[in-house]
């Protein structure tokens, strides 16, 4: 496997207008006879297709959405990162790209993370002249405030509604080009298979989810931004269907997965209320701005939290963190709560949450000013659980939510198989084991807007067109009579339990022995799980109806299929990674004061996984080296 990274040569504030100024361009007269296939639309595949669109390439848009508007970025809530020091506090593209690579721990390509906070103002300024609301002071200027691992603030937010506002931009610049006839959008179909020609991405095998049709669409390169993969522990904050099952295929058929075990699990979810929910609710990082996380000092506390007095509450982040307190970064907040949690101080129902608690900032700033920043997301908490968060401490506890592992990329974006982009979430690219809040929507739009552009048109530019000859069409026949069969298989086992029940058993055994910590023993148990779990599946599954027409049921065993495969993946990655770092946290690996212990002599690489012929998986590293910044001690204290 290729693992080369393709960064630009010269001091790192050079590397991206370096690359712009290399890259090879396509006569705007000519653009059009190159096709491109985009996957996802999200903000990342919204924007990158919108762009490309713009510049004059052929476009086909796929969504298993009935529209673009639903993909999940919609769900990403307390606003998005750029380096522009409106508050004069001594933010800096410098500074950002220093918070962003130690809140990865140190897992990051340098370059990558520079370009990341470089083209953050940029973003900004694009998202404005879409008309994307976001809040200003009352002279006029965009507000700002902070978000966890950083001492500054430099999140921009439109209340607690960014993803959408943000995709609402992209999707009407998307809309726009399939108005104009300039791309084509297929709205519920989902990605089967990629289509190779000679080890390069030129298509992929979609399945109508009306209809059940399979039809094959070629293409000169192909972009998945299809998002990320948490919804594999199923109490999650992504959406149902939210599923890994685009990168995954790809992975099989010859792309490097890179990191797959490095998954976040976000400090303020909703509890699990009862054995009935399928998905978690996320409150966004931005109430910890205002809000305090504390527990009962007493164990089992029965009392009301307004009942316990102040001397009797432990402030645990503010106390074990004195330097970044309740903003600390979402990693180190999530295991926080956990120690609690299980040490006896959990709060609730189910003992399983603490409490964020806005009495004091109501208090000194009062409710109007609380309702302008938090409203919706107060009005949210109030519609799910019945609480008036104006009058009592909000519930929170951990849950899964991003993926900073996915598919291995290059500088360009582009996977080890050419021709094959990858964007936003679904890669691995920008935030090492560990995500700083509010840089996922950053990500998406710089991947799409900014770097898209310029990666695509410089490999079709270099690599040209396929034909689309016999053998090609051929060939994909072939794929689509094999992805039918597969299809048959889950069909023909008439078993006893659903794939909603087998995906519940999966999340339930990443949650217990691949959560948010792990250890040898019990990586070793969760493989050995999930492998029978695997076999009881190819026995057991019931998928009622047939190919023809809509079957969700068909849709969800499909998408849990590649989950039980992914899952032992990452419990694998897990179980290679001797160290502690970022998300990843190793009982064996942590110092004596209960924090993660990074080992850079053995660990400073990307892990990054090829699919085997035999259903295994061969493991390869891209080391990484850190030249401008020196690694040290990841300390919030």
């Amino acid at each position: 496997m290729n693992l080369n990274a393709r960064i630009p040569e010269g001091p790192l504030r050079e590397k991206w207008n370096r690359y712009k100024a290399e890259a090879k361009l396509i006569n705007p007269s000519n653009r059009a006879k190159h096709k491109i296939i985009v996957v996802g639309t999200g903000l990342a595949g919204s924007s990158a297709a919108a762009s490309l669109a713009e510049l004059g390439f052929e476009l086909e848009v796929f969504t298993f959405h009935d529209s673009p508007r639903r993909a999940h970025s919609v769900a990403a809530q307390g606003g998005v990162n750029a380096a522009k020091d409106y508050k004069n506090d001594g933010d800096s593209v410098w500074r950002m790209f220093h918070d962003t690579l130690k809140g990865g721990d140190f897992r990051a390509r340098e370059a990558n993370v520079y370009r990341l906070a470089e083209c953050s103002a940029s973003l900004i300024d694009q998202a404005v002249a879409q008309g994307v609301p976001f809040a200003r002071e009352y002279g006029g200027h965009l507000s700002n405030r902070s978000f966890g691992g950083v001492q500054v603030s430099r999140t921009f937010y439109a209340r607690g509604q960014t993803g959408q506002q943000l995709l609402l931009g992209a999707y009407q610049a998307l809309m726009r080009q399939k108005g104009l006839k300039n791309l084509k959008l297929h709205s519920r179909h989902e990605m089967q298979e990629l289509l190779l020609s000679e080890g390069r991405a030129t298509g992929i095998i979609a399945r109508n989810l009306d209809t059940g049709e399979l039809s094959a669409h070629h293409a000169d390169a192909v972009i998945l931004a299809t998002g990320g993969y948490g919804k594999i522990y199923y109490l999650s904050t992504l959406a149902m269907n939210c599923n890994a099952s685009a990168i995954f295929r790809a992975y099989k058929q010859g792309a490097g997965f890179a990191a797959p075990s490095w998954t976040q699990f976000h400090p303020t979810s909703l509890p699990q209320m009862g054995s009935h929910q399928s998905k978690l609710t996320l409150m966004s990082e931005s109430l910890r701005n205002d809000g305090r996380i504390w527990v009962p000092k007493q164990k089992d506390d029965q009392r009301k939290a307004a009942d316990i007095p102040e001397s009797e509450r432990d402030y645990y982040l503010e106390r074990r963190y004195p330097s970044y307190g309740n903003l600390a970064p979402r990693d180190i907040a999530s295991r926080a709560a956990l120690e609690r949690i299980e040490a006896g101080y959990g709060v609730g129902p189910l003992k399983n949450a603490v409490y964020l608690d806005f009495s004091a900032a109501l208090e000194k700033q009062g409710a109007e000013l609380i309702a302008q920043r938090y409203g919706n997301l107060f009005e949210m908490y109030q519609k799910i659980t019945g609480i008036n968060a104006y009058q009592e401490a909000m519930l929170i506890a951990p849950a899964a939510h991003f993926s900073m592992g996915g598919l291995w990329v290059d500088y360009g974006l582009m996977s080890n198989l050419e021709g094959l982009f990858v964007l936003g979430e679904a890669n691995f690219s920008d935030h090492g084991a560990n995500r700083l809040g509010a840089n996922s929507l950053l990500q998406a739009c710089v991947d799409g807007y900014f770097i898209a552009p310029h990666s695509v048109m410089d490999f079709l530019a270099r690599a040209g067109r396929v034909p689309i000859t016999e053998e090609r069409q051929a060939k994909a026949e072939v794929q689509i009579a094999k992805n039918a069969a597969q299809m048959e298989k889950l069909l023909a086992i008439k078993g006893q339990t659903t794939a909603d029940e087998f995906h519940q058993e999966l999340g339930h055994i990443l949650y217990r022995k691949c959560g948010l910590k792990r250890e040898k023993s019990l990586l070793l148990e969760a493989i050995e799980d999930l492998q029978k779990l695997k076999e009881r599946f190819y026995n057991d599954l019931l998928v009622p109806g047939d190919q023809k027409g809509i079957n969700f049921e068909l849709e969800k065993a499909g998408r849990v299929a590649d989950y039980l495969d992914l899952g032992i993946l990452i419990a694998k990655d897990a179980l290679q990674r001797e160290e502690s770092c970022g998300a990843h946290f190793r009982v064996e690996h942590q110092s004596g004061e209960g924090e993660a212990k990074r080992n850079d002599a053995e660990f400073q690489f990307v892990s990054v996984w090829a699919h085997q012929a035999d259903g295994g998986a061969k493991l390869h590293k891209e080391a990484l080296h850190f030249e401008e910044i020196k690694t040290s001690e990841r300390s919030y204290k």
